[in-house]
């Protein structure tokens, strides 16, 4: 019998040391991406612009977590999703749509307040490994 261990996924950023989180937890094949937003992972700095270029990067962070797991944004099996103004919706779904034009993994979005006000956006995923 194969005995499962978590493994954690960090990528060498000053975003893990400003709270305590991984990027993501690796658990067998599945890979959960924790909350990612529109950070420049080399500083750890928000960047700017409106819904759709933050949510572009947003998706670009991810997937350089998920490839550093072994997994792509091919692999999503499901994304929460959070948006600061639900009147959004429609330009975060835009650029969502350039990551996920096919086959679109499940999807939860939902209006709420993130801790930095400059972020308008933040994403979670849950991967499979091929």
């Amino acid at each position: 019998m194969t005995t499962l261990k978590k493994e954690i996924v960090n990528i060498s950023t000053p975003v893990t040391t400003m709270v305590p989180l991984s990027m993501a937890t690796r658990y067998g094949n599945l890979v959960f991406v924790s909350g990612s937003a529109a950070l420049d992972l080399a500083t750890g700095q928000a960047l700017g612009g409106d819904v759709r270029a933050q949510t572009r990067k947003t998706l670009e962070n991810i997937r350089t977590v998920l490839e550093t797991a072994g997994s792509s944004l091919d692999c999503v099996l499901k994304c929460g999703c959070y948006l600061t103004d639900i009147s959004n919706f429609p330009a975060f779904n835009e650029a969502y749509r350039e990551f996920f034009s096919h086959e679109p993994p499940a999807r939860t979005t939902v209006e709420t307040r993130l801790a930095n006000p400059a972020l308008l956006v933040e994403i979670e995923a849950i991967a499979y490994i091929p």
